[in-house]
């Protein structure tokens, strides 16, 4: 699901707006977590930086260069969770039909943003969805990676 797509670019001949210095260590403190998950790559399909497992995205990134809005976004199939998410100011249903199927995306510049701990667990729930028991197996044996 490009992110970049969903929204409004800048309006030509002006200077992109970069990220909060806040937003942006948010960003790259789950980008990190992600990125550490047993057998997460990075990809930049559509622009934008993804993680997967096993050639499925589990996170989408976004773009870090102020060209979009900051934001994850993220699979949340327990309820409860899906809920939660939605309540963070700014969050939709993910775009392309994709919140039918639990994507949430959550921008990460809006006041009252969620922090990178809670953004990381709900990386860590799309990550279970998303990758083979083999992989959630072996995350569970080495212990939950630490959020921070």
């Amino acid at each position: 699901m490009p992110e970049a797509a969903d929204k409004a670019g800048p309006k030509p001949g002006r200077k992109p707006k970069k990220p909060s210095r806040a937003a942006l260590a948010k960003w790259e403190r789950v980008r990190a977590f992600a990125l550490d998950l047993p057998g997460a790559t990075e990809e930049f399909p559509w622009g934008e930086t993804v993680a997967k497992i096993h050639k499925k995205v589990f996170v989408f990134l976004g773009v870090d260069d102020g060209s979009y809005p900051l934001g994850v976004t993220v699979k949340l199939t327990d309820e409860a969770a899906h809920a939660h998410a939605l309540t963070a100011p700014g969050a939709e249903p993910a775009g392309y039909g994709l919140g039918k199927s639990g994507w949430v995306q959550i921008p990460l510049e809006q006041q009252g943003a969620p922090r990178a701990d809670l953004l990381c667990d709900w990386v860590e729930e799309s990550y279970r969805t998303i990758a083979p028991k083999k992989r959630v197996t072996e995350l569970e044996e080495r212990g939950t990676p630490p959020s921070g």
